[in-house]
């Protein structure tokens, strides 16, 4: 079995989009029998961000015309490439596929991570909801199955991409490595010192946008003492956290962090009293899961997709109201035999996103594309 990815974004994007493609690759590649992976690439990436193994090979446009313009390469021209290589099925890893596969007698497959463009377009520019509708619809109707990465994406393919439901599949993600190990008391104090760490703390990791909703989070732990870590890249919604932050005077209590690698970000996590993720949309929410594999206790998000990620017993609140928020944060600190209760059951339901499961379920639909 010969599997083509589209692997731009497993290359050049070092975040969500990326870790998917970069997770799927890993862990097909050790629990599955396929014989090659075949990475198509627009260009050479600065960064190695995948490992290379054995049954993976790397794809490149051809020519200096493709060379120089291998976005528009990607969108349609690689379908020759694919078909030269002998490809078995092609896998668009986030939501696209190239024009010009549906002719040929290679199977398809388009994970949709989700549609947030079109479920909560003010999130979006005109221009990015006009392209990204045409490449989802695009994608919905001419493969031959789609892979959703929760109840609540699947819902909105049907709803959004008038997507056939009978060719959804929903395959739920998993998470690096990294936060399924534990980290010994020694790296721990390291990472502690190096960044600045009080012994106890909230977590919150994620671009600070906008949907994220960190602002809540911020605006709940003004009036105690307690802390929070905040983890991620800005964007311009920040400048309204460090705004407020600045008009409060809670500097003291609050710690952004950027560039944190997965190890030191792993051990972040297990330090954490609670993780918080107060966002109000998302396509399901790694770092949900990469809480509960840590032993940490989560509050999140009602609705949507977040209790698919989040499981029966972690904490759900309405994603706006800081009340709410204060008063789970205050609870979870003063109760902590209920804190390590909903760890330890958290831990638990987090099995269910092993390497090994996803990889399977991911490889059932290789096959029954093939049978």
């Amino acid at each position: 079995m010969n599997i083509g990815f589209d692997a731009k974004r497993i290359f050049h994007n070092s975040t969500g989009l990326g870790n998917y493609g970069r997770d799927a690759i890993r862990i097909l590649h050790r629990y599955t029998p396929i014989d090659k992976f075949i990475l198509y690439n627009t260009a050479t990436s600065n960064v190695d961000r995948l490992d290379i193994l054995q049954r993976i090979y790397i794809k490149y446009p051809k020519g200096w015309f493709w060379k120089k313009f291998s976005s528009l390469w990607r969108l349609g021209p690689v379908s020759n490439q694919i078909i030269k290589d002998k490809v078995d099925i092609f896998h668009g890893l986030t939501g696209e596929l190239p024009a010009g596969l549906e002719k040929t007698n290679i199977a398809t497959v388009v994970t949709i991570h989700d549609l947030i463009f079109l479920t909560h377009p003010k999130y979006y520019s005109f221009f990015d909801r006009i392209i990204y509708t045409r490449k989802f619809k695009y994608a919905a109707a001419n493969t031959d199955r789609i892979i959703a990465i929760s109840e609540q994406t699947k819902r909105d393919a049907v709803q959004y991409l008038n997507a056939d439901p009978e060719k959804i599949t929903v395959v739920y993600q998993g998470c690096n490595d990294a936060y399924k190990k534990e980290y010994s008391a020694d790296f721990k104090n390291e990472v502690r010192q190096k960044y600045g760490l009080p012994e106890e703390f909230v977590l919150n990791v994620g671009t600070l946008q906008e949907r994220k909703n960190a602002l809540t989070l911020v605006k709940a732990i003004h009036g105690m003492n307690h802390h929070l870590v905040l983890v991620g890249s800005e964007k311009k919604y920040a400048q309204k956290i460090h705004a407020y932050i600045a008009e409060n005077k809670l500097e003291s209590q609050i710690i952004f962090l950027k560039n944190v690698g997965d190890t030191e970000l792993a051990a972040i996590y297990q330090m954490a009293t609670i993780f918080c993720y107060p966002s109000i949309c998302e396509g399901f929410g790694i770092p949900i899961i990469e809480a509960l594999f840590s032993k940490t206790a989560v509050i999140t998000s009602k609705g949507s997709c977040f209790p698919e990620a989040g499981g029966l017993h972690s904490v759900y609140i309405e994603p706006l109201d800081v009340n709410m928020l204060r008063n789970e944060i205050v609870r979870l600190f003063e109760h902590p035999e209920l804190r390590k209760e909903i760890e330890e059951k958290g831990y638990q339901f987090v099995q269910k996103f092993s390497d090994e499961a996803v990889a399977n379920q991911l490889f059932e639909v290789y096959k029954s594309l093939l049978t």
